[in-house]
Parts: structure tokens; C-alpha cells; sequence
């Protein structure tokens, strides 16, 4: 274990230098990093996501880490009580929302509560990287799923106020995914027809259909005789 985890602290010192990420990416490093974040010791583990965030900043790592078992992992750090290693988690998490395999990855482990509640109470820069999440959430194929999750999950008010007291990036990322929430809400509402709307509509036609000199009284009469 220890010999893995001097290995894990050397690929971490490696992996800060952009033409090394390439290289450690395609020796098969990876999948070890991550086995030793779900198994090592906490030096290890700290080195260990610290490694592949690094790596991961490289697009062509973010799927081998992916394919690696990465994202449950780090979903199961975030909801972890105790809190180890919550801002690394939190941070690979945003860098890989960005991947396509990342993305459905995140969507199927159902992350929107845990999402809304580091939005509402996390640290800062946790807070920044849930609201990115959040917002590469919010663009994928479940993304009416998931932003009428958000929604129940009363994401509005602390977006509201991220967008007013957070970092410089998570203000962008607050005000980038109310505009979201915004649209999505305004299709809601467009969405959802009155039955009463309806029932006008269907008298319109039918005086339409019935032609001049009909009044509304006479088709709802046709029409309670249906």
C-alpha cells in the first residue's frame, strides 16, 4: 500500500505539468488512481484525487477516468457524512460534467438534492462547482428531468443569492442556470393548459363548424347532448 501510495504522490507532482498529463493518461495509471481513492489510506486518497483531477483537466483523460468507475466514486465521497475529501470530489465532479460519458454518468446517480443543498450551504468554491454541475446538468438529454428536480428541490432561492454574494465564477454560473430555470419554468407554465382554455377552444370550432347566426348557447347545449 505504501509503495502505491509514493506512486500516487509522484503521478500527482507529474500530472501538474500539461505535457505529462498525456503521457501518465496512456500508461494505464488512471484506473489505478482510481482503485487507490476507493481503497487506500487517506494520504493516499488525498494524493489520489488530487492526480487525477490533474489528469483530468486533459479532455482525452476524462473519459478513461469515467470508463475507470470514477463518477460513483466521487458521488459517494460528496454524500459521504464525514466529509473526507468533499472538496476534491466536488471539484473532479465539475471537471467532468463537462464530458459527455461525465455527464450521463452524473445524471444517473442521481445527484440534483445533493447538488442543491452544497448550492444552498456548501464552502465557496463548493458551491461554485455544484452550480456547474448543475448547469451541465441542465443542458444534457434528462435535462427537464432535472431541472424540475431542482426546482422541487427549491434551487431558486440559494442560486438567487449565489448569483449575489458567490465567487466570480459562481455568480456567472448562477445567473447562467436561473436563465435555465427561468425558460424552463415559462415552458412549464405554457405547457400546462387550463381545461377551461380548452373548453373555449372547442366552442370556437364548433361555431366555426356550425357557421353564422349560432350562438355559444346553442353549441354548449349540442355539446351537453353528446
Amino acid at each position: 500500500m505504501e509503495a502505491r501510495e509514493n506512486a500516487a504522490a509522484t503521478l500527482f507532482s507529474l500530472s501538474v505539468v500539461d505535457e505529462y498529463k498525456v503521457t501518465i493518461g496512456g500508461t494505464g495509471a488512471i484506473p489505478a488512481l482510481v482503485v487507490l481513492l476507493s481503497e487506500g489510506r487517506q494520504r493516499g486518497k488525498k494524493d489520489a484525487a488530487a492526480a487525477l483531477f490533474n489528469l483530468c483537466i486533459y479532455q482525452g483523460n476524462k473519459g478513461r477516468a469515467i470508463r475507470a468507475g470514477l463518477v460513483p466514486l466521487v458521488m459517494g465521497l460528496v454524500t459521504n457524512p464525514t466529509g473526507a475529501l468533499l472538496d476534491e470530489a466536488m471539484a473532479i465532479l465539475s471537471i467532468l460534467s463537462s464530458h459527455p460519458e461525465g455527464k450521463a454518468a452524473i445524471g444517473a446517480a442521481e445527484p440534483v438534492p445533493v447538488l442543491v443543498e452544497m448550492i444552498a450551504g456548501g464552502s465557496p468554491r463548493n458551491r461554485e462547482n455544484a452550480a456547474a454541475v448543475m448547469l451541465h446538468l441542465s443542458a444534457s438529454v434528462r435535462q427537464s428531468a432535472h431541472l424540475a428536480r431542482a426546482q422541487e428541490c427549491g434551487i431558486m432561492a440559494p442560486l438567487r443569492e449565489l448569483a449575489l454574494n458567490g465567487t466570480g465564477r459562481g455568480k456567472r454560473k448562477a445567473v447562467q442556470l436561473l436563465e435555465r430555470m427561468s425558460r424552463f419554468l415559462v415552458q412549464q407554465q405554457e405547457d400546462a393548459v387550463d381545461p377551461r382554455v380548452q373548453e373555449l377552444e372547442e366552442i370556437e370550432r364548433q361555431l366555426a363548424a356550425f357557421g353564422p347566426g349560432v350562438t355559444e348557447a346553442d353549441v354548449l347545449q349540442q355539446l351537453g347532448a353528446l
